[in-house]
């Protein structure tokens, strides 16, 4: 299962993100709720739900009118979530203060302070955590917290827009801190069309960047209204979908070695297997000073990933390992298939490895030890042993 946060037509906002959620089915008294008892203490509050059109499409517009009682900074904001006696869990809370931290860090950049002298007198506090914690409750309550989310790029808008410190060229500086090394677009209008408040919920919900949409089947959509009336469809979409190709995360382990013997490194490469790698290569490469050396590139399992650059260091005696972290790896379903062959004139078991896509048989090979076993115990080529596997493999398909 993969999530999609699409702010291409209209940018993102925190009302525009908490109405797609809800969108998406989550209770409006519920929500509601939520958003009271943690946002009535930073401000007088009222929200209102309902369904809308912006331009023909229908979408979810949450109406959130606050008044701020005083101005707030943000350890005391975070204090005050804590106090709240309405619990949610810990987990979305959690969410919560790690968006409003996003922010706060920002801004205490713009403005050339620290994160605990910052106060939330631009995206106004009442406003903000009504937002952002009815964003958190609804991601965690549709359980999107566990999927796959791509985030394709943000329109930011255009023109000038006013702030405390006179009118400002858009995008915000905060909301331009927040989306670093995000992909962004300027336009489609002369408008402010991506807030910090959006812009610091899509960026803890992100787990990927992408310009196009992946492979997805069997999608639904879920639209948050903004409040503005433009030329365009104001609107904000979240796409949950099935994914045909499944997703896991790896870490990519590596070190270039100089001074290692061919045995040692052969030696290395069965040790890392042994320790958790899931494959191992070498690659020749021409180091510093024109020297020679091999790059040893090792893919393992997130979990497995200190013990196996331990064993690194251990085998080879480099002096450091590059972790490249959780990298998003596309996998095929796998499964082996055990089946019957007769070579020689005597039958053998050997397994099948068969990749599918959607039930869909994409690959199949015989497994190589099984293979070559039977060569062995028959005394004929392997190539011959694995043209008759597969061609076995191929007529149960065929029966099918």
């Amino acid at each position: 299962m993969v999530l999609i946060i699409d702010p291409q037509n209209a940018g993102i906002s925190g009302n525009m993100v908490l109405g797609a959620l809800i969108d998406m089915g989550v209770n409006y008294n519920d929500i509601i709720k939520i958003m009271e008892d943690y946002a009535s203490p930073f401000g007088n509050i009222s929200i209102d739900i309902k369904q809308i059109k912006k331009s023909g499409i229908r979408a979810t517009y949450v109406d959130v009118k606050c008044e701020d009682k005083n101005k707030i900074g943000y350890k005391e904001l975070i204090e005050n979530l804590d106090a709240v006696e309405s619990k949610i869990n810990i987990n979305i809370l959690n969410f919560a203060k790690n968006v409003f931290h996003t922010i706060a860090k920002a801004e205490s950049k713009v403005h050339g302070t620290s994160v605990d002298k910052v106060h939330f007198h631009e995206v106004g506090a009442a406003d903000a955590v009504a937002d952002i914690i009815g964003s958190a409750y609804c991601f965690y309550k549709l359980g999107f917290n566990t999927k796959k989310v791509y985030g394709m790029p943000v329109a930011l808008g255009g023109g000038r827009i006013k702030s405390d410190h006179g009118k400002m060229s858009v995008p915000a500086p905060a909301t331009i801190e927040i989306l670093n090394n995000v992909p962004v677009f300027g336009g489609p209008l002369d408008y402010e069309l991506t807030t910090p408040t959006g812009a610091a919920l899509y960026v803890n919900m992100v787990d990927e960047f992408c310009t196009f949409y992946p492979l997805i089947k069997k999608q639904k959509v879920g639209y948050g209204a903004g409040s503005m009336d433009l030329n365009i469809p104001n609107v904000f979409r979240i796409v949950s979908a099935d994914s045909c190709l499944p997703t896991d995360n790896v870490c990519i382990l590596e070190t270039n070695l100089d001074s290692i013997t061919g045995e040692i490194l052969g030696h290395s490469f069965n040790k890392l297997l042994d320790s958790g790698a899931l494959d191992v290569t070498v690659v020749p490469i021409l180091m510093k000073k024109n020297r020679p050396g091999h790059l040893l590139r090792v893919i393992s399992n997130p979990e497995d990933c200190d013990r196996v650059s331990e064993a690194i260091i251990r085998e080879t005696g480099t002096l450091g390992v590059r972790v490249l972290p959780y990298v998003h790896r596309n996998v095929v379903n796998r499964e082996i298939i055990k089946i019957k062959i007769e070579v020689g004139g005597i039958e053998k078991d050997i397994q099948i490895k068969v990749g599918t896509i959607d039930k869909e048989i994409i690959n199949y090979s015989p497994e190589y030890e099984d293979a070559k076993k039977i060569a062995d115990d028959v005394g004929i080529p392997l190539k011959d042993v694995i043209k008759k596997a597969n061609e076995s493999f191929k007529k149960l398909l065929d029966k099918y």
